[in-house]
């Protein structure tokens, strides 16, 4: 179940990660500015945001399984069109149909983890994910990175519509339903509307949604943004970018998986308090050494670590303590947290587009803005019964 659900969850960084290297490839093929290449990164979490709203219902309704395989579907047919589209609107829009095919894989992981496991559990198998989907950050970038020298970049995205076939497959043959129809919610819009209304008013629920939001706010920032930084500005070849982007999903994933084994002992909410702390820290010094220029190419490097090392920490247990009250309502729940999780992503990639000057400044900005109301939201906000 862990292989399976992780490769679901992967897909998100997947189907970013894959194509970073081949930025200015696309930039150059397409007669484009790298700010318009930069928007198919940002369309794409905005669309995993609209997604998740319409397929969380739908997964508390009809079960766990229907929404993922049309996901699936979706996604693979998306992925050849980005393939063979020759105009970068095309691309954005393909972009966006690609999201929302994979939007379903992520809401129904999140439920089928809550349909099975307690808060606690859920933290400790969400970090369990974290170790297969984390692989995604270091092996994508590799991997695009040799197909965009070997065959371009249109190459990726075949890659991506092959690998969600085989996934499709496997889960025809391997995952079950883990929704009985005595416990599906025949839910009328206004009923679903009022449910998203109740739990925006929750502040139990939106403390660590909001605080996972603007985390990954800052994360898709750096995803957006890390291809120009690393190899327009300080001269990294598309090789090695894997290398220094993979080093970073690394740390993601020892973070992730010290995690698993420190929620035994200390309680989810402190260990955010903590880690939210570190990030935050991480973020400020970042945007000094953009700022002054102190230290180059690795004054950028470590405090970018440690912020997307923190989110081994964050995402698992603010989506725990999230998840941990909703029971019945997981798939409605998982999907008002991916809305606001990645919606936060695409503003936060947007913006960095925006601010684009051909320096890391905007980067580095936009991250240690995130990481402090991160920080900010669950201090004020996260104090629990």
């Amino acid at each position: 179940m862990a292989l399976v659900l992780g490769s679901l969850t992967a897909f998100g960084p997947l189907a970013i990660d894959t194509y970073l290297p081949s930025f200015p490839a696309i930039s150059r093929d397409l007669g484009v500015e790298p700010s318009a290449v930069e928007v198919t990164v940002a369309v794409y979490f905005l669309g995993l945001a609209l997604g998740q709203s319409f397929y969380g219902p739908v997964a508390d309704r009809w079960g766990r399984l229907p929404p993922l395989f049309a996901g699936l579907l979706l996604f693979i047919l998306a992925s050849a069109g980005c393939a063979l589209t020759g105009s970068i609107g095309t691309l954005v829009a393909l972009r966006v149909l690609q999201a929302l095919g994979g939007s379903a894989l992520i809401v129904v992981a999140r439920a089928v983890v809550r349909d099975h496991f307690n808060e606690r559990d859920s933290a400790r198998v969400l970090s369990l994910l974290m170790l297969v989907m984390g692989l995604a950050p270091i092996l994508a970038p590799l991997l695009g990175g040799q197909l965009v020298g070997l065959f371009g970049w249109r190459s990726i995205f075949w890659t991506l519509a092959a690998f969600s076939t085989a996934l499709l497959v496997a889960v025809s043959l391997t995952l079950g339903e883990s929704l009985p129809p005595e416990r599906r919610l025949k839910q009328s819009p206004a009923t679903i509307l009022r449910l998203y209304g109740r739990l925006l008013a929750n502040r139990q629920f939106m403390a660590p949604v909001l605080a996972i939001g603007f985390i990954y706010g800052g994360m898709f920032a750096y995803i957006a943004s890390s291809p120009f930084v690393f190899m327009e500005i300080f001269g990294v070849s598309p090789a090695h970018f894997g290398l220094f982007f993979g080093s970073n999903a690394l740390g993601l994933i020892v973070a992730s998986q010290i995690n698993a084994r420190l929620v035994h002992r200390v309680p989810p909410a402190r260990i955010l308090t903590v880690v939210l702390s570190v990030a935050a820290c991480a973020g400020l010094v970042l945007l000094a050494t953009a700022t002054t220029g102190i230290g180059g190419f690795p004054g950028i490097l470590l405090p970018l670590f440690l912020f997307v090392a923190s989110l081994g920490f964050v995402a698992p247990n603010a989506t725990a303590l999230a998840m941990g009250p909703q029971g019945r309502n997981a798939g409605s729940a998982s999907a008002l947290l991916g809305t606001i999780q990645f919606a936060c992503g695409g503003i936060g990639g947007g913006l960095v587009s925006a601010l684009y000057d051909k320096t890391p400044l905007p980067m580095a900005l936009v991250i240690a803005l995130c990481s402090l109301c991160a920080c900010a939201i669950h201090l004020l906000l996260g104090r629990r019964r």
